[in-house]
């Protein structure tokens, strides 16, 4: 490569060599932080069959936490003035907590709930993001749970005996960042003979837990909604 003869040229040369750099770590960091794909939202497993609860089998009594439960965030993120190509999503299995259920003939009902979940260990497909929101946004680093209380019992159709996904709502309070608030969220619920699955989401602005949308230096920043998703199975206790 020839090299430049005068000034003018050199500074040009340096503008371009300047402007190139710009551009290879524009794109690192587009398809580093900012994939092509996000995981799926939580919701109920589409491999399991619906089946009918054995006759005699009861539902009533307490109900815990089970290996496969997740829960954690969705937000969408914004590259400068570009909107990503897909939502940033951390999860975690880090949840404890338990439900009471009650039945009368085909009646089921929950009348208590309470979760937890360790934010802390909210895991998403990046390092950097996952140790920013420890102290930006969620802020885990402060406060580190999220939790849930059924704050009104609720009654599943007795269709939910014949092993159909029923959709209903769950009211209960929130605690996220330190804040409360009552929440009704929907769900989808399914019932076999060893164990309930219930999955849903609720989407909320930052503002209403206390919360301000993460900004990365300016550059990496997210809309002004989060969306909080669960799976949770639960096992007799």
């Amino acid at each position: 490569m020839r090299r430049p003869r005068t000034k003018r040229g050199a500074l040009l040369a340096v503008g371009g060599s300047v402007v190139l750099v710009a551009v290879v770590c524009f794109l690192l960091i587009y398809f580093v932080l900012f994939p092509t794909s996000s995981p799926k939202p939580l919701s109920l497993s589409s491999s399991v069959a619906a089946a009918p609860v054995s006759a005699g089998t009861t539902f009533a009594g307490r109900w815990t936490i089970a290996a496969g439960s997740l829960a954690g965030y969705r937000v969408r993120e914004k590259l400068g003035f570009l909107p990503a190509e897909s939502d940033a999503v951390g999860r975690t299995s880090a949840i404890t907590g338990l439900a009471t259920f009650a039945q009368s003939g085909r009646v089921v009902s929950i009348r208590a709930a309470s979760f937890t979940v360790d934010v802390l260990k909210l895991k998403s497909n990046e390092a950097m993001r996952d140790q920013h929101i420890q102290t930006i946004g969620i802020q885990s680093a402060t406060y580190p749970t999220a939790t849930f209380r059924l704050s009104s019992p609720l009654a599943l159709p007795a269709t939910a005996l014949d092993g159909d996904v029923v959709r209903s709502s769950v009211t209960g309070v929130f605690t996220i960042h330190g804040a409360s608030r009552r929440e009704t969220v929907p769900v989808e619920m399914r019932l076999s003979n060893s164990e309930i699955q219930a999955a849903g989401s609720l989407t909320f602005p930052w503002s209403e837990f206390n919360m301000t949308a993460p900004s990365v230096g300016g550059f990496v920043s997210v809309t002004n909604r989060a969306t909080m998703e669960f799976d949770l199975r639960l096992r007799r206790a």
